[in-house]
């Protein structure tokens, strides 16, 4: 185990994604006493060339002859949204390519973090498919590292309405 007090918490973020993730983040932070957020966005239609030591990476494109100015576009447009969100505890973000929770764990040991926060998987049934298929960022990490993960529930459920399978 990782002691919280004063580690970075690395939060796996995506674009469009609610807001809640980065104001829940900066909440645990600040109550941990974390030195810093790394917020994480890990593109896996990018592969990872090499790892630094301080969490970042060299990537390149799976498909060599696919436009390789988009990520440029997804890095500004979620660094522009954490400058106005994060503002109690200091940040960094990192652009991180291939599979979400080895890129996450790679980030996480060269920080010295002390747990993730990650977003429960987007409503609809594309996104249900879409976890099926590639499986859930948060139960990979629960299953293959040993810091701690804070699942933010990202859809109210209302335990009283009733439920479409019953």
């Amino acid at each position: 185990m990782v002691d919280p007090a004063g580690r970075p918490i690395v939060v796996a973020i995506v674009p469009g994604q609610p807001e809640l993730v980065a104001l829940t983040a900066q909440a645990w932070g600040r109550a941990v006493g974390a030195s810093e957020l790394y917020f994480a966005y890990a593109d896996t239609s990018r592969v990872m060339v090499a790892e630094h030591a301080d969490g970042s990476v060299d990537h390149q494109p799976v498909d060599p002859d696919g436009a390789d100015d988009e990520w440029r576009e997804v890095a500004t447009q979620i660094e522009h949204v954490l400058t106005e969100l994060v503002r109690d505890v200091p940040w960094q973000f990192r652009f991180l390519a291939g599979r979400p929770d080895r890129a996450l764990t790679h980030l996480a040991r060269a920080v010295d973090a002390s747990a993730f926060v990650v977003g429960t998987r987007a409503p609809g049934a594309g996104a249900r498919l879409r976890s099926w298929v590639e499986g859930s960022v948060a139960v990979r990490l629960t299953h293959h590292q040993h810091r701690p993960v804070l699942v933010v529930p990202l859809q109210v459920v209302d335990w009283k309405a009733r439920s479409p399978w019953a």
